[in-house]
Protein backbone atom coordinates (compact mmCIF):
# COMPACT_ATOMS: atom_id res chain seq x y z
CA UNK A 1 0.00 0.00 0.00
CA UNK A 2 1.11 3.58 -0.77
CA UNK A 3 0.66 6.48 1.58
CA UNK A 4 -3.22 7.33 0.13
CA UNK A 5 -3.88 3.44 1.10
CA UNK A 6 -3.58 1.90 -2.22
CA UNK A 7 -1.52 -1.09 -2.48
CA UNK A 8 2.00 -1.54 -4.23
CA UNK A 9 1.90 -4.58 -5.93
CA UNK A 10 5.41 -4.34 -6.57
CA UNK A 11 6.39 -3.62 -2.51
CA UNK A 12 4.06 -6.40 -1.93
CA UNK A 13 5.78 -8.63 -4.54
CA UNK A 14 9.58 -7.74 -3.25
CA UNK A 15 8.69 -7.42 0.69
CA UNK A 16 10.63 -10.09 2.95
CA UNK A 17 8.97 -12.70 3.56
CA UNK A 18 6.31 -12.71 6.61
CA UNK A 19 3.73 -14.97 7.33
CA UNK A 20 0.69 -13.12 9.08
CA UNK A 21 -0.55 -14.71 12.12
CA UNK A 22 -4.02 -12.34 12.02
CA UNK A 23 -4.90 -8.69 11.15
CA UNK A 24 -1.51 -7.02 12.17
CA UNK A 25 -0.48 -6.21 8.67
CA UNK A 26 -4.00 -4.48 8.32
CA UNK A 27 -4.20 -3.02 11.52
CA UNK A 28 -0.28 -1.65 10.39
CA UNK A 29 -1.74 -0.17 7.18
CA UNK A 30 -4.57 1.54 8.69
CA UNK A 31 -2.04 3.44 11.27
CA UNK A 32 0.18 4.14 8.67
CA UNK A 33 -2.30 5.76 6.73
CA UNK A 34 -3.79 7.98 9.41
CA UNK A 35 0.00 9.12 10.71
CA UNK A 36 -0.20 7.08 14.22
CA UNK A 37 2.72 5.71 15.62
CA UNK A 38 2.73 2.12 16.38
CA UNK A 39 4.38 0.12 19.23
CA UNK A 40 5.55 -3.54 18.62
CA UNK A 41 5.31 -5.56 22.06
CA UNK A 42 6.48 -9.15 21.90
CA UNK A 43 9.37 -11.62 23.15
CA UNK A 44 12.77 -11.43 21.25
CA UNK A 45 12.80 -13.15 18.18
CA UNK A 46 9.46 -13.75 17.33
CA UNK A 47 9.30 -11.42 13.74
CA UNK A 48 8.71 -8.06 14.62
CA UNK A 49 11.77 -6.90 12.88
CA UNK A 50 10.98 -8.54 9.95
CA UNK A 51 6.78 -7.74 10.12
CA UNK A 52 8.10 -3.98 9.86
CA UNK A 53 10.79 -4.42 6.78
CA UNK A 54 8.17 -6.58 5.34
CA UNK A 55 5.19 -3.44 5.64
CA UNK A 56 7.55 -0.85 4.68
CA UNK A 57 8.26 -2.92 1.78
CA UNK A 58 4.59 -2.83 0.85
CA UNK A 59 3.73 0.56 1.93
CA UNK A 60 6.58 1.54 -0.46
CA UNK A 61 8.52 3.76 2.11
CA UNK A 62 12.10 3.90 2.85
CA UNK A 63 13.05 2.53 6.17
CA UNK A 64 15.22 3.79 8.64
CA UNK A 65 16.52 0.76 11.31
CA UNK A 66 17.69 2.17 15.01
CA UNK A 67 19.14 -0.81 17.27
CA UNK A 68 18.53 0.84 20.55
CA UNK A 69 21.51 0.23 23.25
CA UNK A 70 22.39 1.60 26.76
CA UNK A 71 24.26 4.17 25.41
CA UNK A 72 22.24 5.30 22.61
CA UNK A 73 21.13 9.33 22.82
CA UNK A 74 18.70 11.42 21.22
CA UNK A 75 21.59 13.15 19.33
CA UNK A 76 22.05 10.01 18.13
CA UNK A 77 19.01 9.63 16.63
CA UNK A 78 18.76 13.52 15.90
CA UNK A 79 22.07 14.27 14.80
CA UNK A 80 25.34 16.64 15.70
CA UNK A 81 28.01 18.63 14.26
CA UNK A 82 31.29 16.67 13.06
CA UNK A 83 34.70 18.02 11.27
CA UNK A 84 34.33 17.22 7.65
CA UNK A 85 37.78 18.97 5.57
CA UNK A 86 38.43 21.57 8.26
CA UNK A 87 34.60 22.76 8.56
CA UNK A 88 32.33 21.82 11.22
CA UNK A 89 28.93 20.83 9.68
CA UNK A 90 25.74 19.26 10.75
CA UNK A 91 25.08 15.36 9.62
CA UNK A 92 21.24 14.58 10.44
CA UNK A 93 21.17 11.29 12.53
CA UNK A 94 18.62 8.40 11.32
CA UNK A 95 15.18 9.83 12.93
CA UNK A 96 15.93 13.77 11.52
CA UNK A 97 16.38 11.94 7.82
CA UNK A 98 13.29 10.03 8.33
CA UNK A 99 11.11 13.09 9.35
CA UNK A 100 12.53 14.83 6.32
CA UNK A 101 11.71 12.29 3.39
CA UNK A 102 8.41 10.68 5.04
CA UNK A 103 10.33 7.20 6.29
CA UNK A 104 9.47 5.06 8.41
CA UNK A 105 12.08 5.18 11.48
CA UNK A 106 12.37 1.73 13.36
CA UNK A 107 13.51 1.93 17.37
CA UNK A 108 13.98 -1.86 17.74
CA UNK A 109 13.96 -2.05 21.99
CA UNK A 110 13.75 1.58 22.46
CA UNK A 111 13.81 0.67 25.97
CA UNK A 112 17.17 0.48 25.87
CA UNK A 113 18.08 3.46 25.00
CA UNK A 114 18.88 6.45 27.24
CA UNK A 115 15.84 8.73 29.02
CA UNK A 116 16.31 11.29 26.79
CA UNK A 117 15.14 9.52 23.84
CA UNK A 118 11.49 9.26 24.52
CA UNK A 119 11.19 13.34 25.38
CA UNK A 120 12.51 13.77 21.59
CA UNK A 121 9.79 11.31 20.31
CA UNK A 122 6.27 12.75 22.52
CA UNK A 123 6.76 15.88 19.93
CA UNK A 124 6.32 13.09 17.14
CA UNK A 125 4.09 11.02 18.46
CA UNK A 126 0.91 13.55 18.75
CA UNK A 127 -1.09 15.55 16.40
CA UNK A 128 2.24 18.21 16.44
CA UNK A 129 4.46 15.50 14.49
CA UNK A 130 7.26 18.16 14.89
CA UNK A 131 11.07 17.49 15.73
CA UNK A 132 12.54 20.34 17.61
CA UNK A 133 16.33 20.46 17.00
CA UNK A 134 17.93 22.68 19.48
CA UNK A 135 21.38 22.61 17.78
CA UNK A 136 20.38 23.87 14.65
CA UNK A 137 17.14 25.92 15.86
CA UNK A 138 15.21 23.81 13.19
CA UNK A 139 11.66 22.89 14.09
CA UNK A 140 10.72 20.12 11.55
CA UNK A 141 7.53 18.98 10.62
CA UNK A 142 7.31 15.41 9.71
CA UNK A 143 6.96 15.22 5.74
CA UNK A 144 3.71 13.04 4.68
CA UNK A 145 4.51 9.44 5.10
CA UNK A 146 6.43 9.28 8.47
CA UNK A 147 5.68 6.88 10.42
CA UNK A 148 7.39 6.11 13.91
CA UNK A 149 7.64 2.52 14.77
CA UNK A 150 9.08 1.25 18.30
CA UNK A 151 9.48 -2.20 20.16
CA UNK A 152 10.06 -3.51 22.92
CA UNK A 153 10.04 -6.75 25.10
CA UNK A 154 7.89 -6.32 28.38
CA UNK A 155 8.75 -9.90 29.19
CA UNK A 156 12.13 -9.15 29.80
CA UNK A 157 12.63 -5.66 31.19
CA UNK A 158 13.16 -4.51 34.80
CA UNK A 159 11.53 -1.88 36.61
CA UNK A 160 14.27 0.58 35.47
CA UNK A 161 13.98 -0.48 31.95
CA UNK A 162 10.05 0.10 30.90
CA UNK A 163 8.13 2.34 28.83
CA UNK A 164 6.15 5.07 31.02
CA UNK A 165 2.44 4.80 30.85
CA UNK A 166 2.47 8.45 28.92
CA UNK A 167 4.81 7.19 26.39
CA UNK A 168 2.63 3.54 25.85
CA UNK A 169 -0.41 5.81 25.28
CA UNK A 170 0.77 7.73 22.42
CA UNK A 171 1.00 4.67 20.25
CA UNK A 172 -1.18 1.89 18.84
CA UNK A 173 0.67 -1.12 19.79
CA UNK A 174 0.23 -4.41 18.32
CA UNK A 175 1.15 -7.46 20.63
CA UNK A 176 3.30 -10.03 18.93
CA UNK A 177 4.15 -13.82 20.21
CA UNK A 178 5.86 -16.71 18.60
CA UNK A 179 4.14 -18.28 15.82
CA UNK A 180 1.68 -21.15 16.51
CA UNK A 181 2.69 -24.43 15.72
CA UNK A 182 0.96 -24.65 12.20
CA UNK A 183 2.26 -21.36 11.28
CA UNK A 184 6.10 -21.64 12.45
CA UNK A 185 6.68 -24.78 10.35
CA UNK A 186 5.92 -23.30 7.36
CA UNK A 187 8.17 -19.89 8.19
CA UNK A 188 11.12 -21.96 9.61
CA UNK A 189 11.03 -24.87 6.26
CA UNK A 190 10.80 -21.30 3.77
CA UNK A 191 13.85 -19.57 6.01
CA UNK A 192 15.83 -22.74 6.42
CA UNK A 193 15.45 -24.99 3.16
CA UNK A 194 14.77 -27.93 5.70
CA UNK A 195 11.41 -29.66 4.47
CA UNK A 196 8.47 -29.57 6.23
CA UNK A 197 8.34 -32.65 7.98
CA UNK A 198 11.91 -32.89 9.50
CA UNK A 199 11.14 -29.25 11.07
CA UNK A 200 7.23 -30.34 12.85
CA UNK A 201 9.98 -31.97 15.90
CA UNK A 202 12.10 -28.91 16.12
CA UNK A 203 9.15 -26.47 16.30
CA UNK A 204 7.55 -28.84 18.60
CA UNK A 205 10.85 -28.55 21.10
CA UNK A 206 10.76 -25.24 21.00
CA UNK A 207 6.96 -24.70 22.25
CA UNK A 208 7.85 -27.20 25.49
CA UNK A 209 11.49 -25.27 25.96
CA UNK A 210 9.37 -21.71 25.93
CA UNK A 211 6.76 -23.36 28.26
CA UNK A 212 10.18 -23.60 30.91
CA UNK A 213 10.68 -19.71 30.31
CA UNK A 214 10.59 -18.03 33.77
CA UNK A 215 11.64 -21.46 35.92
CA UNK A 216 15.17 -22.68 34.45
CA UNK A 217 15.07 -20.39 31.48
CA UNK A 218 14.66 -16.67 31.20
CA UNK A 219 13.56 -16.53 27.86
CA UNK A 220 12.11 -18.73 25.38
CA UNK A 221 13.67 -20.10 22.04
CA UNK A 222 13.15 -17.84 19.27
CA UNK A 223 11.85 -18.32 15.82
CA UNK A 224 15.26 -17.08 14.94
CA UNK A 225 16.96 -19.62 16.57
CA UNK A 226 14.83 -23.16 15.52
CA UNK A 227 15.39 -21.10 11.98
CA UNK A 228 19.53 -21.62 12.71
CA UNK A 229 19.00 -24.98 13.95
CA UNK A 230 17.39 -25.99 10.96
CA UNK A 231 19.62 -23.98 8.27
CA UNK A 232 22.26 -26.27 10.01
CA UNK A 233 20.71 -29.49 9.81
CA UNK A 234 19.50 -28.78 6.29
CA UNK A 235 23.50 -28.17 5.72
CA UNK A 236 24.18 -31.62 6.51
CA UNK A 237 24.88 -31.08 10.45
CA UNK A 238 23.72 -33.81 12.85
CA UNK A 239 20.48 -33.17 14.38
CA UNK A 240 21.51 -33.71 18.10
CA UNK A 241 24.74 -30.85 17.28
CA UNK A 242 22.74 -28.91 15.42
CA UNK A 243 19.83 -28.59 18.52
CA UNK A 244 22.92 -27.84 20.97
CA UNK A 245 24.08 -24.72 19.04
CA UNK A 246 21.74 -23.11 18.16
CA UNK A 247 18.52 -24.28 20.73
CA UNK A 248 20.61 -24.47 23.75
CA UNK A 249 23.69 -23.20 24.27
CA UNK A 250 22.16 -19.61 23.70
CA UNK A 251 19.69 -20.08 26.17
CA UNK A 252 21.88 -20.40 29.23
CA UNK A 253 25.01 -21.28 30.57
CA UNK A 254 23.96 -23.44 33.50
CA UNK A 255 25.34 -27.06 33.04
CA UNK A 256 22.58 -28.41 35.32
CA UNK A 257 20.02 -26.34 32.96
CA UNK A 258 21.87 -28.05 29.61
CA UNK A 259 21.46 -31.08 31.07
CA UNK A 260 18.12 -31.03 31.51
CA UNK A 261 17.68 -29.86 28.10
CA UNK A 262 19.39 -32.28 26.27
CA UNK A 263 16.79 -34.73 27.95
CA UNK A 264 13.85 -33.07 26.45
CA UNK A 265 15.76 -32.95 23.16
CA UNK A 266 16.05 -36.73 23.61
CA UNK A 267 12.12 -36.96 24.81
CA UNK A 268 11.06 -35.25 21.96
CA UNK A 269 13.67 -36.88 19.25
CA UNK A 270 13.84 -40.66 20.85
Amino acid sequence: MTMDGTLNLKGAADAPFYLPQSDECDIFAAAAAHDLPVLLKGPTGCGKTRFVAHMAARLGRPLYTVACHDDLSAADLIGRYLLKGGETVWVDGPLTRAVREGAICYLDEVVEARRDVTVVLHPLTDDRRILPIDRTGEELVAAPGFLLVASYNPGYQNIMKTLKPSTRQRFVSLEFNFPKMEHEIPVVARESGLDAERVKPLVRLANKLRAMKGQDLEEGVSTRLVVYAATLIAGGMAIERAIQTAMIEPLTDDADVKAGLRDLVTAVFG
